[in-house]
């Protein structure tokens, strides 16, 4: 069975973005195993407002890659770069695991991240820890996130500060 895997930046504070959605704060200075990352992966999933985000950026970034957007806005308009998904996100990705490929990256937001680990659907975590404390934005997790335990499977430290950590999720 493929894994969903949330590859993810945050603060210090645990914030993914400011308020506004802008990720400015971010480290670009080098590759901090993202090209690694992205070899292993063949699927994308993200919320409406992260794909919004994300085709703010110029060209779309993940070509290549089958991508999925999430949202509950009857209106919102299918394009070439993503696959629209309105339906029950848990039933979708539990069959999409069951799909022969390579792993499965959740993007985010915080919402779709919030109903993927509260049913139980995120096998691991890769969390880059910026050295920058936003102080407000757009929280990692949203209240009232289950409980989940977790088992460090990596802890890779920067020059610049940042710190990735990698964990598997205990189901």
């Amino acid at each position: 069975m493929r894994k969903v895997i949330l590859f993810i930046a945050s603060s210090l504070d645990g914030y993914i973005a400011r308020q506004s959605g802008d990720i400015d704060w971010l480290f670009t200075d080098q590759d901090y195993g993202y090209s690694e990352f992205f070899a292993s992966v063949d699927t994308l999933l993200m919320g409406r407002k992260t794909y919004e985000q994300v085709l703010t950026f110029g060209e779309y970034p993940y070509k290549g890659v089958k991508s999925y957007v999430f949202t509950k806005n009857p209106l919102f308009p299918a394009d070439s770069n993503a696959e629209v998904i309105r339906e029950d996100i848990t039933e979708f990705v539990e069959q999409l695991r069951q799909v022969d490929g390579k792993n499965i990256w959740l993007v985010g937001g915080s919402q779709l991240t919030h109903a993927l680990m509260s049913q139980n659907l995120v096998d691991e975590l890769i969390l880059s820890i910026h050295p920058t404390i936003l102080g407000e934005g757009i929280p990692l997790f949203d209240n009232g996130i289950i409980s989940q335990s977790l088992n460090l499977t990596k802890c890779q430290t920067y020059d610049s500060g940042l710190v990735q950590l990698s964990y598997d999720v205990v189901h």
